[in-house]
C-alpha cells in the first residue's frame, strides 16, 4: 500500500470518528515494533487536524521503559516539545498518573479465560484519557506470545494501564502457554482484554496495520476490536512461516531493537516451535547487557523456568510479578516438572554481554557471543541447523501446525 492509499483510509473514515473541537487521545508503539511510525503520523497528523481536533500522543509502553525526547522525535517524526501536538509516554508504575475505570469480577475472568483463572482485576489506565472526548489507536499487528496477536485491546491493557491488569494478562498467558496462545485469534486472553476494553468511557476506533517486508500490506480501520480481528487475520497469512521439518539447533539473531531479553524473548517465542525436542536454541544478541532494563532484580529472584516448576512453587513466589514469572516460564519454554524435577522441552541459551554465572545462577544456557558468526550457520537446514535473522517478529511454526493455527481455541482441555 502507497502513500496515497494510506492517506485515502484515513482521510475517508477519521472525519466520521472525529468532530470538530474534539480532544483526541492518540496510542501508539514504541519502538520495539518494526512500523513506520513517522510516516504514518505524517499522514495522519493532517487530517486529524483538518477534522478540528486536538491530539495528544501517548505510547503504550506497558512495562517498557520511557523514550526520550530524541527517540521520540525520531520514532514518530514529530517534535515532542512542540506545541501542535502534546506527547506522553505512559507510566504504568506512578499511581499518580493512572485512573480506576471499573473491574472485571472473578467469575467473568472465569468464564472468558475457561477457567483457567478466577480472581477480580481493578481496570487501572493512563490518567491521560481524563482529558480526551475519544481514543484513536494507530498500530501494527503481529503474532504475540502471551494474547495470539498484538494490538486492538492490548494496546490499553497492558499498553496503558496499571500493574493489576498488566500482572493478570500476562499470567494468564503463561497458564495456556505461549505454544497454544502465539498465533491464534481467539485465545483466553484477548477474551478477557476485549471485555476490559468494553469498560473504558470512551469512543475508540482503531488504525490497524500489518507491515511485512518493509511495507504496509494492511490497513483496517474501524471499531477497535473489529479493526484489530481484521488485521490479524491479514497478519496471520503473511508472519507466520510454516516449516517442513523441525531443527535441532536454532541461532535467533536479536535485532538491536530489542535492547534487552524482556522485549528480545520474542526471539525465543516466535521460533521455538521448529526446535525439536531436545534440540538448542541460541539467542544471539551481543548488543544485551541484562536480562531486563525495568525487571532486572524480580528476573534474577525468579530465575527461568517451565511453568509448572512456578505452579508447584506458588506460595513461595506470591511477592513477585506474576508478569515476571510468565516471561520467565515461555522463555524456558514448554516442558514439565516431575517428582522435584524440571525437564524442559528444549534448551534456551543467551549469547549476549551477560556473565556465564549470572546465566547459570539464573536457570538458563550460556554461550560466549565471540563464538558465534551467524554467517556459520546459514544454508544448513539438511543438517537440522537453522539460522533465523532477524528473529522476534516472524514466527515459525511446523507446516503440520497450519490447520490448528486456522481452528477456535479450546477453552477448557
Amino acid at each position: 500500500m502507497n502513500d496515497e492509499g494510506i492517506k485515502g483510509v484515513f482521510e475517508k473514515h477519521v472525519p466520521q470518528w472525529v468532530s470538530p473541537g474534539e480532544r483526541v487521545l492518540l496510542v501508539v508503539p514504541d519502538t520495539t515494533r518494526t512500523a513506520p511510525m513517522a510516516l504514518l503520523m505524517n499522514l495522519l497528523l493532517p487530517v486529524l487536524h483538518a477534522a478540528g481536533s486536538r491530539v495528544t500522543v501517548l505510547v503504550a509502553l506497558g512495562t517498557h521503559p520511557p523514550l526520550s525526547p530524541e527517540v521520540l522525535r525520531e520514532h514518530l517524526g514529530i517534535d515532542p516539545s512542540g506545541d501542535e501536538v502534546r506527547v506522553l509516554n505512559h507510566a504504568w508504575d506512578d499511581p499518580n498518573a493512572l485512573m480506576p475505570v471499573g473491574m472485571l469480577s472473578a467469575d467473568e475472568v472465569d468464564v472468558l479465560s475457561g477457567g483457567l483463572m478466577g480472581e477480580a482485576v481493578e481496570l487501572k489506565v493512563n490518567r491521560a484519557i481524563a482529558d480526551a472526548d475519544r481514543m484513536l489507536f494507530l498500530h501494527p499487528v503481529f503474532p504475540h506470545e502471551m494474547v495470539g496477536f498484538s494490538g486492538g485491546s492490548k494496546y490499553i491493557f497492558p499498553g496503558i494501564s496499571g500493574p493489576e491488569m498488566i500482572d493478570i494478562v500476562h499470567w494468564l498467558g503463561a497458564l495456556r502457554t505461549s505454544g497454544k496462545v502465539i498465533g491464534k485469534i481467539d485465545t483466553p486472553s484477548r477474551r478477557v482484554l476485549d471485555a476490559a476494553a468494553q469498560k473504558m468511557p470512551l469512543p475508540m476506533h482503531g488504525l490497524s496495520f500489518v507491515y511485512h517486508c518493509g511495507e504496509i500490506v494492511a490497513l483496517e480501520a474501524g471499531e477497535l476490536c473489529s479493526a484489530w480481528r481484521s488485521a490479524a487475520a491479514a497478519s496471520q497469512k503473511v508472519h507466520i512461516t510454516y516449516s517442513p521439518r523441525s531443527y535441532r539447533k536454532l541461532l535467533a539473531c536479536c535485532p538491536s531493537m530489542y535492547p534487552d531479553l524482556w522485549t528480545g524473548g520474542k526471539c525465543v517465542y516466535k521460533c521455538e516451535p521448529v526446535v525439536e525436542d531436545g534440540g538448542e536454541l541460541i539467542v544471539y544478541a551481543p548488543h544485551v547487557k541484562n536480562f531486563s532494563e525495568v525487571h532486572e532484580e524480580t528476573v534474577r529472584a525468579l530465575g527461568y523456568h517451565v511453568r509448572d516448576f512456578f505452579l508447584a512453587r506458588m506460595d513461595r513466589y506470591a511477592h513477585l510479578s506474576r508478569a515476571v514469572m510468565a516471561y520467565s516460564t515461555i522463555v524456558k519454554g514448554e516442558g514439565t516438572y516431575l517428582d522435584g524435577v524440571e525437564w524442559p522441552r528444549i534448551r534456551v541459551s543467551f549469547a549476549t554481554q551477560i556473565p556465564r554465572s549470572i546465566c547459570e545462577a539464573a536457570d538458563i544456557g550460556y554461550v560466549d557471543p565471540d563464538t558465534i558468526d551467524p554467517a556459520d550457520w546459514m544454508n544448513r537446514e539438511e543438517e537440522g541447523v537453522l539460522c533465523v535473522e532477524p528473529a522476534g517478529e516472524m514466527l515459525y511454526r511446523l507446516a503440520s501446525q497450519r490447520d490448528t493455527d486456522k481452528s477456535p481455541v479450546k477453552m477448557r482441555d
